[in-house]
C-alpha cells in the first residue's frame, strides 16, 4: 500500500495541514475541523492508518488500519478513542477531535454495555452473594 506525502513527514513537533482521503471509508478529511494541529484519523468512520510508532514520527512500516474499538477520559475530562492496529495489534489512543462524528463515539462508548462479557441473567444472583 502506498502512502502519500502526508505519512512520509515528522509531525512531532509541527503541525499537519494536509488533506487526506480514509483508507476505510474514503471520505476526503481536512485539518480545518479538527479544532487541532495533528489530524490523525477519520471524522466519518473514525479509522486511521498504522504510520506512527510513536506520535507523529511516521516511522512505522506496518500501514494496517487502526480501528477504533473504546474510549477513555483523560483526567481534565477530555475524550480519547483507544485504536487497535488490524495488521500487527499495536495499540494506541489519542483525543477524539471536535468534527468526530458523535453517533459512531457513543456507538463505541455503549459497546461493552449492548455487548457484556458475561450473562446479564446472573447478575441477580451474583448480587445476592455480596
Amino acid at each position: 500500500m502506498k502512502y502519500s506525502s502526508r505519512e512520509k513527514n515528522n509531525y512531532q513537533k509541527e503541525a499537519c495541514y494536509e488533506n487526506f482521503i480514509c483508507k476505510s471509508c474514503g471520505c476526503l478529511v481536512v485539518p480545518e475541523g479538527a479544532g487541532s494541529h495533528h489530524r490523525n484519523h477519520c471524522p466519518n468512520c473514525l479509522n486511521s492508518v498504522h504510520v506512527d510508532n510513536l506520535p507523529g514520527d511516521r516511522a512505522a512500516n506496518c500501514g494496517g488500519i487502526m480501528e477504533p474499538i473504546s474510549v477513555w477520559v483523560r483526567k481534565n475530562g477530555e475524550w480519547a478513542i483507544v485504536f487497535r492496529c488490524s495488521k500487527c495489534g499495536h495499540l494506541s489512543s489519542n483525543r477524539i477531535a471536535a468534527d468526530d462524528n458523535p453517533v459512531k463515539l457513543m456507538s463505541i462508548a455503549l459497546g461493552p454495555l449492548a455487548r457484556p462479557a458475561f450473562p446479564l441473567h446472573e447478575i441477580g444472583g451474583a448480587r445476592h452473594a455480596l
